[in-house]
């Protein structure tokens, strides 16, 4: 098993900056592929990123690429998402997720395990 805790949403401007956290813990934790998903009202949950174990694979969402960084810190059993450029469409519940195998996929059916979220708030 493997718990994910989220911080680190707010409310900011548009333009403006936050930097999420996903603290993991449990049972191997420094060997899933851990990814960013968000979910705004009335819609469905959609991939924003996506890491693998040692980090040197990523995949981003269109909508956030070259605005959105994902990494992990495996020593701290920690996973980021700085997100920069922010816009009002970002407003969402912003999600963490880790799957049991080291390949990086982008369907949150294919992910075991998730954080409570995080709201990320964009005003324009």
């Amino acid at each position: 098993q493997v718990q994910l805790v989220e911080s680190g949403g707010g409310l900011v401007q548009a333009g403006g900056s936050l930097r999420l956290s996903c603290a993991a813990s449990g049972r191997s934790r420094s060997t899933y592929a851990m990814g960013w998903f968000r979910q705004a009202p009335g819609s469905e949950r959609e991939f924003v990123a996506a890491i693998g174990w040692s980090g040197g694979t990523t995949h981003y969402a269109d909508s956030v690429k070259g605005r959105f960084t994902i990494s992990r810190d495996n020593a701290k059993n920690t996973l980021y998402l700085q997100m920069n450029s922010l816009k009002p469409e970002d407003t969402a519940v912003y999600y963490c997720a880790a799957r049991n195998t080291i390949v990086v996929v982008t369907t949150p059916s294919q992910y075991s395990y998730w954080g409570q979220g995080t709201q990320v708030t964009v005003s324009s």
